[in-house]
């Protein structure tokens, strides 16, 4: 088994005018796995979805596809990659074989070889019945797998999805990634997929956390939130300067206040609510105790919450 690496990404680094999108990018996506590029909107997965997919040039550094620079070579990397964008592409007034057959032309493929394909990918998408059917009629979570199987016409070893589930219902969204799991495992193809959805890092093999056009942590789901080693505390008060205080000098604890509420991480933490409430509980309006998830890996090492910078911006 080829055990070199899918996509390599060296120095990786971007700009718009004086912006910053990327910072010096360094990473690699295996052969058969869910890669996942999770961050808040201007994190700078679009950038990095924009360059990997050969639509646009990096200020500096390099990514290969199967050992091919994209930049240098993009015609012949794009013979081993899909894509199926986060904006919709299909013709709603073509029927869902008619489109498959209009990419195929694109992608050069000719009769009969085309119509098997296509034959083929609406049997593997589970839209063999309504083959025949205009696109206008399908739902959310149909026309999204479609725009997947548009995306294997040419059997590609590697499918880049960008925000795939945008505007899906919870449960389209949980049928498509139930087919994208049998594509990866089943069929072996290699998946990248950008996301801001917390749930949907969660289903990748592994991924990349981002903010400000830097990787801020990388690895499985499982190894990021393992970092945090205990659980997280939040607590609601009126006076979360003087709460902090209180924490260090009492519990030798170290807090942070995200939005108002006091947060910190703590071993066993149920265990310390008790001695918490006793102690403070008349300056403590609520406390909430979880185990660590995606976005508390994020906190840990942006020291703002996820989506906290949206708002200003524009990347």
């Amino acid at each position: 088994m080829n055990d070199s690496p899918m996509v390599e990404v060296d120095g990786l680094e971007h700009r718009y005018g004086k912006n910053l999108a990327l910072a010096g990018i360094d990473f690699q996506v295996k052969r058969g796995e869910i890669f996942g590029l999770l961050g808040p909107n201007g994190g700078g997965k679009t950038t990095l979805f924009r360059i990997l997919s050969t639509l646009i040039r990096p200020y500096a550094g390099t990514a290969r596809i199967l050992g091919t620079d994209v930049t240098e070579h993009p015609a012949k990397v794009r013979h081993h990659f899909g894509v199926v964008f986060q904006s919709p592409s299909l013709d709603k007034e073509l029927t869902a074989r008619e489109n498959l057959i209009h990419q195929g032309h694109l992608y050069g493929l000719t009769e009969p070889e085309l119509r098997t394909r296509c034959d083929a990918l609406l049997q593997q998408v589970g839209l063999a019945d309504r083959a025949g059917d205009r696109i206008k009629t399908f739902s959310g979570g149909m026309q999204r797998r479609l725009e997947v199987a548009k995306g294997l016409l040419h059997q590609p070893d590697l499918l880049f999805l960008d925000e795939p589930t945008t505007g899906l219902d919870p449960g389209a969204r949980s049928d498509l990634w139930q087919y994208l799991n049998r594509l990866c495992k089943q069929d072996g193809v290699t998946i990248l997929v950008t996301t801001h959805l917390m749930e949907e890092a969660e289903r990748c093999d592994r991924l990349v956390i981002l903010d400000q056009g830097k990787i801020v942590s990388m690895g499985s789901p499982t190894e990021l939130k393992q970092q945090i080693g205990g659980d997280v505390v939040s607590l609601q008060t009126a006076d979360p300067e003087t709460l902090i205080c209180q924490l260090r000098e009492r519990f030798d604890t170290s807090a942070e206040i995200l939005n108002g509420t006091v947060r910190f991480e703590y071993e066993k933490g149920h265990e310390l609510i008790r001695d918490l409430l006793t102690a403070f509980g008349e300056n403590i309006d609520s406390v909430t105790i979880g185990k660590p998830n995606l976005e508390d890996v994020f906190i840990r090492h942006t020291g703002h919450q996820f989506w906290e910078q949206n708002l200003e911006s524009t990347r």
